[in-house]
């Protein structure tokens, strides 16, 4: 198998920077996520991995050896696209077999190779049928054989999930990742969906505006964003984030969030005592680390009034709106409330992240 090593890599398209000086490492035989939004770059660098898009400025290595001027049919990589790109008038076996023939394989091993393929997938009963007569999910197999096959040292994922249903996308990212375990290739994989890579990476690359925010495995970045970036994209519902300042009473370190003010225990004071100049902060506290109460309890942090209620089956989200902002709350799925009702929200204070207000840094 293969690492795979960016160094100070930069794409420029004209004036526009899609990848802004990465540096990456993805060791062998890992699964490995860049999770970004639509436009942050991730797509571009998985095509100057493989060699569809030449680099600007860095180096790209298989091992240690710079694949920056290797053309990318000898790159020894496999690509399985959103769109599955299957040749329509040719059969699935065809479609699989496709590589093998283009490299002049004989024929009694391109036979075995499609087989095998085929039955790892659960598709050899297809093997007749044209791609139209396909669906979405045996279409995207198909292309995940065609990828197989070809036994790569690297294989390459452009958001393969994105086009089939919802129900059938929970059993494929467990597919894909017994299939990656199975065959032990190292493996890029990309998405916008964070819960794609959150289940599915070894480790995960959180990207905004070309650029690498956080690496780290996906609980990891879970539990320790490193920015107001990563805390608010990673998650699902997102992160509530509350702006405040800084204020000391007697020798208490308190953070004024307008609404309310709240005490930070003494490992929160110390960190910010010792790391931070700026007296502008972000709380940030996520949906299920938020208690909710209809009567006033005999500690509560803030009031609010409900802005809607969404009941999920296993929980229920409730959007309260303090002033002009509205907050998401995770809490039981027996809570029910009226639009507009009051109540009482209470915050769980060891489970809080702060960040700088100018930097968006986590404090740590």
């Amino acid at each position: 198998m293969v690492f795979v090593r960016l160094e100070n890599v930069t794409k420029k398209f004209g004036d526009t920077i899609a990848v802004n000086n990465v540096n990456l490492y993805v060791r062998d035989r890992e699964f490995f996520v860049l999770l970004g939004p639509t436009g942050c770059g991730k797509s571009t660098i998985l095509n100057m991995i493989a060699g569809l898009e030449p680099v600007t400025a860095g180096k790209i290595y298989f091992d240690d050896r710079p694949v920056n001027d290797v053309p990318p049919e000898k790159r020894d990589v496999a690509m399985v696209f959103q769109s599955f790109a299957l040749y329509p008038m040719m059969n699935v076996f065809d479609n699989i077999a496709f590589p093998l023939r283009v490299r002049k394989y004989p024929k009694s091993e391109i036979q075995r190779r499609v087989r095998e393929a085929a039955e790892m997938l659960r598709i050899a009963h297809l093997l007749k049928k044209k791609p139209h007569e396909l669906s979405g999910g045996e279409k995207q197999r198909v292309a995940l054989a065609r990828a197989i096959v070809r036994e790569p040292k690297v294989f390459l994922f452009d958001e393969p999930l994105s086009n089939i249903d919802a129900k059938l996308r929970v059993y494929m990212r467990a597919e894909l990742i017994r299939l990656q375990k199975d065959l032990q290739t190292t493996t890029i994989f990309v998405t916008h969906d964070q819960l794609e890579a959150m289940t599915m990476g070894d480790r995960i690359a959180v990207m905004d505006a070309g650029r690498i925010m956080q690496v780290g495995e996906p609980l990891e970045v879970f539990r320790k964003p490193a920015n107001l970036f990563v805390a608010g994209f990673i998650g699902t519902p997102p992160m509530n984030f509350f702006e405040g300042s800084l204020v000391i009473e007697g020798d208490k370190v308190k953070l004024d969030c307008g609404n309310f003010k709240l005490e930070l225990d003494e490992k929160y004071s110390d960190i910010i005592r010792k790391t931070s100049h700026d007296s502008e902060l972000v709380l940030g506290i996520r949906p299920h680390d938020l208690e909710i109460y209809k009567e006033k309890p005999v500690k509560s942090h803030f009031e609010a009034e409900v802005f809607a209620v969404e009941p999920v089956g296993t929980e229920t989200i409730v959007n309260v709106k303090v002033g002009d902002n509205v907050y998401k709350i995770i809490t039981s799925p027996d809570f029910t409330a009226r639009i507009a009702e009051k109540v009482y929200v209470d915050i769980d204070v060891d489970k809080i992240h702060l960040f700088e207000k100018k930097s968006g840094l986590a404090l740590s």
